[in-house]
């Protein structure tokens, strides 16, 4: 049952048919297969592209939809509810973009940014490192100045969409001035030196790949680093406020199909001569449920209208992502019992929601980070 939806104009809620229409009929067919056999699905990220909807929040001069936050986050929690795999890649591309559009010159966004919001260049995001996770500030990969050129050297760890993407925006060290000695890149996949690992074998998003990436004497042009020296992690913790919302937007979608399923299954399946959804203790259940989706959509819409005013959304965002991702892992947990032991088996997908759920508590910082940043803002 789709879910409904307030837009603030009419071209917005068509946007929310079409891209219905499209996950409909490009992603929902294929999703259970796609995870199954692990397979990236590099096709219908240009499907969605070309569509329009991998560049909703960008102005139309940069070759974007001119959208504001809530109406992306709305289509983005859209494809997600067909595929949370696709729908975490989307988010990851738009934080790819980010840098550039924010911080690069206007050159570089001539050069770059068309076809990377198209969707014909896929993006990753390379911050975390396996020591430098939480703490982005530890980071050891450098990149050291040699004439026109920067070249990198080290490893970036949890690299969605690594040795998949197209270009990798990375940040490095290029003093050791702590945290304001990092400086961020712009890095296209088919440079030398640059190889993924083996990917990570995961609990969950087997259609979305993860692998650390290499950087091996990488040696790019000084024209690939967006903004000044030192400007990294300012460019990197910027976007994440925005790609927290974009994780929260996803959860909920994700949360929203387990809702969905498990009414169906509820409505369906008869006990005692009723159908299991006429029993009060079961009907709660799912009444808790559709109470937290609510909720959940709510909460990153009011960060993202935050977003769209000119705002300051920092905590707002933080919170959209705890209570979203929080939301989602009760959900789907919730949408297993629901199902009993079917919901346990793979002939329902409810157990992979359940296990798709459970990252989205731990990446675009983890929900304790979320807690930190929250509290923190309070004390201010």
């Amino acid at each position: 049952m789709p879910a409904q939806r307030l837009m603030p104009t009419d071209e917005s809620a068509d946007l929310i048919e079409l891209t219905r229409t499209i996950v409909d009929k490009e992603l929902r067919p294929v999703i259970a297969d796609l995870d199954a056999s692990a397979t990236f699905p590099r096709d219908v990220f240009r499907t969605l592209g070309r569509a329009g909807l991998l560049s909703l929040p960008y102005p139309e001069e940069v070759g974007g939809g001119d959208q504001p936050y809530e109406v992306y986050l709305q289509a983005l929690e859209e494809i997600a509810s067909a595929s949370a795999s696709v729908g975490v890649g989307v988010s990851v591309h738009a934080l790819s973009c980010f840098g550039l559009f924010t911080a690069g010159t206007d050159d570089q966004k001539q050069a770059w940014l068309p076809e990377m919001l198209s969707g014909e260049l896929l993006g990753a995001y390379c911050l975390s490192e396996a020591h430098a996770g939480s703490d982005p500030a530890a980071m050891r990969t450098r990149a050291v100045r040699d004439g026109d050129d920067y070249v990198l050297t080290g490893a970036k760890a949890w690299t969605t969409h690594g040795g998949k993407a197209d270009f990798y925006k990375v940040m490095a060290r290029t003093s050791d001035d702590g945290a304001r000695g990092i400086s961020c890149f712009l890095v296209p996949a088919d440079t030398p030196g640059l190889t993924a690992d083996n990917p990570e074998q995961k609990m969950g998003l087997m259609s979305s790949t993860t692998a650390t990436m290499l950087f091996d004497g990488v040696r790019i042009p000084a024209e690939r680093r967006l903004g000044a020296e030192g400007q990294g992690l300012p460019i990197a913790l910027a976007g994440l406020d925005a790609g927290r919302l974009g994780i929260a937007a996803v959860a909920t979608g994700l949360a929203q199909e387990a809702l969905d399923v498990a009414i169906a299954y509820a409505k369906g399946r008869e006990t005692f001569g009723k159908a299991i959804i006429d029993h009060q203790g079961l009907a709660f259940v799912l009444a808790d449920m559709a109470a937290a989706v609510e909720s959940a959509r709510a909460t990153y819409l009011a960060a993202a209208r935050l977003k769209d005013a000119g705002r300051p959304y920092s905590r707002q965002a933080s919170i959209a992502k705890m209570v979203c991702t929080d939301n989602a892992m009760k959900v789907t947990t919730d949408a297993v019992q629901v199902l009993g032991g079917a919901g346990y088996t793979k002939d329902f997908p409810v157990e992979r929601f359940m296990r798709e759920a459970k990252v989205m508590q731990i990446f675009e910082g983890t929900n304790q980070i979320q807690r930190l940043v929250i509290s923190r803002s309070l004390a201010r």
